[in-house]
């Protein structure tokens, strides 16, 4: 009988391997006691827990340092890329460093999430309309907070028709938050 994917005759393991054992390990069929590995000579077999350990320790003694592109960094700390000055543009960022920006903030970083120009995730926020939102009222760059108050200020039809719209959404997600809160309680 032959098993898909395998051209001839069964490879040694499969030949010797019985169902509900693990491959690699030490079988015994009865046959006088004696037991054979499975595993191929040349190949290093299993063994065990001291194997696992050995190979996490290796592995955790020598961390990576993670970087990420400016656009990411920038976008996690909530500022537009190319306000931010050339040195941070020019450069990858490390998770230390954006954790170092994120709790105590450079003037540069301040002054940007203060008067912006502010990306627009950002300025969707603050209208409280959602980024397709702004797209249809026709805000396709960055704004300032300036602009930002402005825009609050004047109200345009299309600024009020978009609240209302996410005003609708933010409704309706949390009358399926509760409703699948009320389910999952009856449930258990």
């Amino acid at each position: 009988m032959r098993v898909s994917g395998t051209s001839g005759s069964r490879s040694f393991q499969m030949r010797t391997h019985l169902s509900g054992i693990t491959p690699g390990t030490y079988t015994s069929r009865n046959e006088g006691g004696t037991s054979e590995p499975v595993t191929r000579p040349g190949y290093r077999p299993w063994s065990g827990l001291a194997h696992t350990l050995d190979t996490l320790d290796t592995m955790t003694s020598h961390q990576n340092t993670q970087t990420m592109k400016p656009a990411t960094a920038a976008k996690k700390l909530g500022v537009y890329l190319e306000a931010t000055p050339a040195e941070f543009r020019e450069g990858a960022v490390s998770r230390a460093e954006l954790n170092a920006l994120q709790a105590d903030p450079p003037p540069w970083l301040r002054d940007l999430r203060r008067d912006g120009p502010h990306p627009r995730p950002v300025v969707a926020a603050k209208l409280g309309v959602s980024i397709a939102g702004l797209a249809r009222g026709g805000i396709t760059e960055p704004l300032t907070t300036e602009q930002i108050q402005a825009l609050k200020q004047e109200r345009p039809e299309w600024l009020e028709r978009e609240r209302a719209t996410q005003a609708e959404v933010r409704k309706e997600t949390e009358r399926i938050k509760k409703r699948n809160a009320e389910r999952a309680a009856r449930g258990h």
